[in-house]
């Protein structure tokens, strides 16, 4: 079974809007959480990220729009 992908993301954000545009052009699905929220800030801030959008993947997460990240999750997940 795969991950679920999470996406912690706040309001006006070019480089979450970018991630998610990515991310559903390239047939992730994905669950969308906001970042102004207390206790969702609190869990990206414990994996040590500060840039927002924080995606999690499983036990792995990246900070900011990775296009190269979000090109190897796909080959992971939809071969390609």
């Amino acid at each position: 079974m795969l991950s679920p992908v999470v996406v912690y993301s706040k309001p006006h954000c070019q480089q979450c809007t970018a991630t998610k545009r990515r991310l559903r052009s390239k047939g992730v699905e994905f669950v969308q959480e906001s970042l102004l929220d207390e206790g969702n800030l609190a869990a990206a801030k414990a994996l040590g990220h500060k840039e927002a959008p924080v995606v999690v993947v499983g036990e792995r997460s990246w900070s900011g729009f990775r296009p190269d990240l979000i090109d190897e999750l796909v080959k992971e997940r939809l071969g390609g």
